[in-house]
């Protein structure tokens, strides 16, 4: 017997649903995939909060899948949410919205759980490999790192300075390009904020920078695009981004506006002010700790909650 599966993982800026349908065997057929830009944290998340204009389009979005996995025939659901509503004031009230409206169970995740989903999601993309590697998934509230090798996890942490806060504190004026002062204060603040993750890396020593979907899949998209090529739906998971590539865009990145931006091919619009932000973590982690390949995989959460469930 086959059954049919929803993965749903409500997330700061991007609400994703993912369709799968499990044979017998437990081999999977992905049936549907959409991401949709909620921006859930937009105009709260800085004050912990959903604002009501948020909360509206996340339920609109939800009631949108539910009828998705209604033509699908969806057995089972599960629906995970992580920063925002975590530590959002009134959460629980928009999860209980959630469940009234829409029948949708959400489970609120803590960051360390987050960081183990990603993870697995990672691993189900690619072989890690015996070595240390970093994984890195920048999201509109936190910023989970995992350091591990194809055995597991040797060290996990979820920052709550996702791309959402930091655009809110250091680059408030998306239209302008970003000013060299505000990467410096961003950079400073990344510098005070991930200490921990600076005692992790000197103690695991990764060589490689494994990036988790998002920004870094909208990057391997530009690359792409400035080359003339798309990303094939039936695309291997598991991407390389050459590190002269990164810096390349990176540089683009900091000196355009956000039309100019938007103008870039591959580039997302729900990415478009985000983007700038994350290349600024993304080059401070690279630099820091002296990393020397970046790896892209294109699973993340939910597919670390499927790999959970082909597990059990």
């Amino acid at each position: 017997m086959s059954r049919r599966l929803a993965l749903i993982d409500l997330g700061t800026n991007t609400f994703h649903l993912l369709i799968v349908e499990l044979n017998s065997d437990g081999v999977q057929q992905t049936l549907y995939k959409t991401k949709i830009p909620v921006k859930l944290g937009e105009g709260g998340i800085s004050k912990g909060e959903i604002t009501p204009e948020a909360r509206e389009r996340g339920l609109r979005t939800l009631k949108e899948f539910k009828e998705i996995m209604a033509q699908h025939h969806v057995e089972d659901v599960k629906a995970t949410a992580t920063s925002a509503l975590r530590n959002a004031s009134n959460g629980a009230e928009v999860v209980k919205a959630i469940k009234e409206q829409t029948g949708i169970d959400v489970e609120v995740i803590s960051g360390a759980r987050e960081a183990e989903l990603i993870f697995k999601g990672v691993q189900l993309a690619m072989q890690v490999g015996p070595k240390p590697v970093l994984v890195m998934d920048i999201g509109g509230g936190s910023i989970e790192f995992i350091i591990g090798t194809d055995k597991g996890i040797l060290w996990k942490k979820s920052f709550e300075i996702g791309a959402q806060r930091l655009l809110d504190k250091f680059y408030p004026d998306q239209e302008q390009p970003i000013q060299p002062e505000q990467v410096k204060a961003l950079r400073h603040y990344l510098q005070d904020h991930l200490q921990k993750l600076t005692a992790a890396v000197l103690q695991h020593q990764p060589e490689v920078l494994i990036g988790s979907s998002g920004t870094f899949d909208t990057l391997v998209d530009m690359d792409l695009a400035s080359q003339g090529l798309t990303r094939d739906i039936d695309a291997t998971p598991d991407m390389e981004l050459g590190l002269n590539t990164f810096n390349r865009q990176y540089k683009e990145l900091l000196q355009k506006n956000r039309a100019e931006r938007l103008a870039i091919p591959g580039m997302l619009a729900m990415r478009v002010d985000m983007i700038v932000v994350a290349s600024v973590a993304i080059d401070w982690v690279l630099e820091k700790y002296n990393l020397e390949k970046i790896r892209v995989s294109a699973y993340a959460l939910k597919e670390g909650m499927l790999a959970e469930l082909l597990q059990q």
